[in-house]
């Protein structure tokens, strides 16, 4: 069987003289047992016999299922982990590995970058945790501890780890992130803060509004993307920015391109927008904007033309950051939606210019369009599962978990019908919002009928709607 123990300090074979086993000359050297011969398994030393017996069991059984995990491995402090094993191997976007470099760099190394994979405990997690939570808000500590979940995955599967300590710590909760409904602006709102934007940039409130478009998906939408004759627009591309500033195109968010149903009046807002302000040509690389160093990122990152139709006044494609501080924030200021805190000043060159500082509102950021728009096909009675599809969600629960308070009558069936329970019994009658109820209102009756139902006037009954809208009747008293 695979797997023995050595001694190193006496030979193997006895003298045949003596028949004892002479010393060797590593005698008193280091540990005295080693395990040696187990396939995969890197040899180990112990000071004892039964110490070396008991590690070479446990190793062969780990070893036959595939699950051994030698912690020596794991001995590796999490900060060189992450920078030498796990990071050089993301793939990420640009867009996306920068903000994520800036988290772990900032806030996992500083607070445990010292401390070894193995020895990531509950006690760790959790002073962990609180540190963070004394840095960022909930939300922020919500994607940290994603990112550190992500490394120690790594390491499990590095078989650095034998488990990943934030799943096997029940004890300790990852942050979460207060619970906060999406916000739709009214008409009223929208129309305001779209006259306060320059007449170049008000088509970028009609894309939120009538395709729940994404910021960068607006911004990188294209004049060829509109099929006014099918009726949709095809939503194939987003404009990004990585960490330096450089622009790029990539796929939307999740990968995935999809086509939006194209209303007349929003089509026609397209042509009159096509022609007051003209598309401009733009050439991107497509999702990397680093210089390309092989073939196949030659291949991969092969620059794009389209024709941009949102655009800056000097016919430029639109830095986001510039945007929302310089137009839309301005616009939300003057429609009364955001309130102006202060001032501050930035040089250029020999001159000084004088900026508003606005106080902080994620919530009316441009991703409320999209927000308003998924509110306003709900309030319609339009489809989950058409609206997810739309929206580029990867399945019609996130479009629930998201919007489901956007739904009409949310909660009023449930509502009635408790109601009915709770009024006398020579008041009971069918809730309004009753599927019975609004099935009888469209009865034509004849006066045969009419008749028997005057007559069942004092018949007194116990009702209930059962799960699927259906009606259970008990007659208590005629």
């Amino acid at each position: 069987m695979a797997g023995y123990i050595e001694d190193r300090w006496l030979k193997k074979r006895p003298d045949k003289e003596t028949g004892k086993r002479e010393r060797t000359a590593l005698y008193g050297k280091g540990l005295r047992y080693r395990v040696k011969g187990i396939p995969g398994v890197q040899d180990r030393s112990f000071a004892t016999s039964e110490d070396a017996k008991q590690w070479l069991a446990s190793a062969k059984t780990d070893s036959g299922r595939g699950e051994f995990v030698d912690p020596r491995d794991g001995s590796i402090l999490l900060c060189d982990y992450i920078e030498k094993h796990w990071w050089p191997g993301r793939t990420d976007e640009p867009s996306t590995a920068g903000p994520m470099r800036s988290r772990i760099w900032n806030h996992v190394i500083p607070l445990m970058g010292d401390v070894p994979l193995k020895d990531i405990d509950a006690s760790t997690l959790r002073t962990f945790k609180a540190a963070l939570l004394r840095r960022v808000e909930g939300s922020t500590a919500e994607v940290i501890w994603g990112h550190l979940t992500s490394v120690l995955n790594s390491a499990v599967d590095d078989k650095r780890l034998l488990r990943n300590p934030v799943k096997v710590h029940q004890s300790v909760k990852r942050p979460r992130r207060a619970e906060k409904k999406a916000k739709a602006w009214t008409r009223a709102i929208a129309d305001a803060v779209r006259s306060q934007l320059q007449e170049r940039y008000r088509f970028a409130v009609d894309l939120g509004l009538g395709l729940g478009l994404r910021q960068g998906e607006a911004f990188g939408l294209a004049e060829e993307d509109f099929d006014f004759e099918a009726g949709v627009v095809h939503v194939r591309r987003q404009l990004r920015w990585d960490t330096k500033g450089r622009p790029y195109f990539c796929l939307p968010k999740g990968g995935k391109t999809r086509e939006v149903p194209l209303s007349p009046n929003l089509a026609a807002h397209a042509r009159a927008h096509f022609r007051r302000f003209p598309p401009v040509e733009c050439t991107l690389p497509w999702r990397n904007p680093e210089a390309p160093t092989t073939a196949l990122e030659e291949k991969q990152r092969k620059p794009v033309t389209v024709m941009l139709v949102l655009t800056t006044s000097q016919g430029n494609r639109i830095y986001y950051r510039t945007w929302n501080e310089r137009s839309w924030k301005p616009a939300l200021a003057a429609a009364g939606v955001l309130k102006i805190v202060g001032e501050k000043e930035q040089r250029y060159g020999g001159r000084i210019r004088r900026y508003p500082v606005f106080e902080l509102s994620r919530s009316d950021m441009f991703h409320v369009l999209r927000h308003t728009y998924a509110s306003v096909q709900l309030e319609a009675g339009e489809s989950i599962v058409s609206l997810s599809a739309w929206l580029g969600h990867s399945s019609p629960k996130i479009t629930l978990d998201h919007y489901a308070h956007f739904m009409p009558g949310a909660g009023l069936r449930g509502l009635a019908a408790m109601d009915a329970w709770l009024e006398p019994d020579h008041q009971r009658k069918i809730p309004e919002k009753s599927l019975l109820a609004a099935w009888s209102a469209q009865l034509t009756m004849n006066p045969q009928v009419k008749d028997l139902i005057s007559m069942a006037g004092n018949v007194k009954v116990k009702y209930k709607e059962t799960a699927r809208g259906g009606l259970a009747v008990n007659i208590i008293e005629c």
